[in-house]
C-alpha cells in the first residue's frame, strides 16, 4: 500500500508538499500540484481518514442519530427524512455515519471522539434529554424537531402545530363539526415525540376556537389496531363525520376499517392524511393530505449543518408552512 513518502518521492517534492495538496492549508503552484496528483493517480494512493482529519481539522463525516424507536410510527417518513440526508450530505462531499441507539453516552462518544463534523438528530422529543450533551459540544447540532426548550441548537421541521390547525380550518369550511384526530402511537404521544403532541396541540386549539367537537385518538399500524381506533373515535364523538390521520403506516387499516363499517370516502365520511404525498398516492382511495416534506426536512438538515461548520451562526428554529393538497377525500357531511 503506497504511503505518503512514495507519492512524494514519484512526484519530487517533500512530504509536506503532498500534504499541503491533500489539505488545501498552503496554495501550491499548479505545476506542482498537477506532479503530486499524477503521483496519487499513479500508485493509487488514499489518505487515511483519520491522517485527513488532523490536517484537516474535519472528517467530512456527518453524524445521524436516528434512534429505532422512531420507526414505531411514520416510519416510511423517517425514511424520507433520511434519504434526504444522505443525498445531501453526498452533494457537499460528505458521508454520513448512523447511530441508531437513543442513549446519551453514545451520542456523547460519538461527537466527543472527533469522528464527525456535525450532528443531525431525529426523534426529537418535547423533554429531551440528549439537548444538554449536544449544547455542550464543539461540534454544529442539528434538530429534526422542535422540543420545548431548544438550548440554543438549531431546529428543523414542519410546522406541526400548524398543520392540526389546517385540518381542522378544512374540514369545517366543508362543514363538519364533529371531528377526530387519529395520531401516532401510544408510545410516541406517551414520551412527547415532538411532531405527536404538536400536531395534537394545533388540532385541539383550533377545534376550541371553532367550536368543533373532537376527540384525539393513538392509533396503530396493524389492521386490527386500525379498527379498534375507529371505533373508538366514532364512540367518543356521537355523529362523527371527518377523521384527520396522522399515521400514514395505518391508512390502509383505516380505510379497511370505514369499508367494513359501510362508510363510504368522502360521501359518509371524510378523511384527511398528514403524510408525504407520494406515501398517500397508492392507496385505494385517493386521499386529501397534508403534505410532510420529508425529503425537504432532511436536505434543509444538512445544509444547516454545512453551514454552521463553515462559519459560527446563530441558533434559528424554522419550520416549514404546512401545504394541503385536496384529492377530493374531503366533502360535506351527509345529510341526517
Amino acid at each position: 500500500m503506497a504511503t505518503i513518502a512514495d507519492v512524494a518521492k514519484l512526484a519530487g517534492v517533500s512530504s509536506s508538499t503532498v500534504s499541503y495538496v491533500l489539505s488545501g492549508k498552503r496554495p501550491i503552484s499548479g505545476p506542482t500540484r498537477t506532479r503530486v496528483e499524477h503521483a496519487i493517480r499513479e500508485l493509487d494512493f488514499s489518505p487515511h481518514a483519520g491522517a485527513r482529519a488532523l490536517a484537516t481539522n474535519r472528517t467530512n463525516v456527518l453524524g445521524l442519530v436516528v434512534p429505532l424507536r422512531a420507526l414505531e410510527t411514520n416510519s416510511a417518513t423517517v425514511m424520507e427524512i433520511v434519504a434526504g440526508v444522505l443525498t445531501a450530505a453526498r452533494e457537499h462531499g460528505d458521508d454520513v455515519l448512523v447511530l441508531t441507539d437513543e442513549d446519551v453516552a453514545d451520542v456523547h462518544r460519538l461527537a466527543a471522539g472527533s469522528r464527525v463534523d456535525a450532528l443531525i438528530l431525529m426523534d426529537v422529543e418535547r423533554q429531551d434529554p440528549r439537548l444538554p450533551v449536544l449544547a455542550a459540544l464543539r461540534q454544529p447540532s442539528i434538530l429534526i424537531g422542535v422540543p420545548s426548550r431548544t438550548r440554543e441548537l438549531s431546529c428543523i421541521d414542519l410546522d406541526f402545530a400548524a398543520a392540526g390547525r389546517l385540518a381542522v380550518r378544512h374540514l369545517a369550511e366543508h362543514g363538519h363539526t364533529r371531528v377526530a384526530l387519529l395520531g401516532a402511537s401510544e408510545a410516541a404521544i406517551a414520551r412527547g415525540a415532538n411532531y405527536a403532541v404538536r400536531i395534537i396541540d394545533g388540532f385541539r386549539e383550533e377545534a376550541g376556537r371553532l367550536g368543533v367537537h373532537h376527540a384525539v385518538v393513538p392509533l396503530e399500524d396493524t389492521y386490527p389496531q386500525a379498527a379498534a381506533a375507529v371505533a373508538r373515535a366514532r364512540a367518543e364523538v356521537e355523529g362523527l363525520t371527518a377523521l384527520l390521520v396522522h399515521n400514514e403506516g395505518a391508512l390502509p387499516g383505516v380505510l379497511d376499517a370505514l369499508a367494513r363499517d359501510g362508510l363510504r370516502v368522502p360521501e359518509d365520511v371524510s378523511v384527511l392524511a398528514v403524510s408525504p404525498t407520494r406515501l398517500a398516492a397508492h392507496l385505494p382511495v385517493p386521499l386529501s393530505v397534508i403534505d410532510v416534506p420529508a425529503v425537504e426536512i432532511g436536505r434543509t438538515a444538512v445544509a444547516m449543518a454545512v453551514d454552521r461548520q463553515q462559519r459560527p451562526m446563530a441558533a434559528e428554529t424554522r419550520l416549514l408552512a404546512p401545504r394541503l393538497l385536496e384529492h377530493g377525500s374531503c366533502a360535506a357531511p351527509p345529510v341526517p
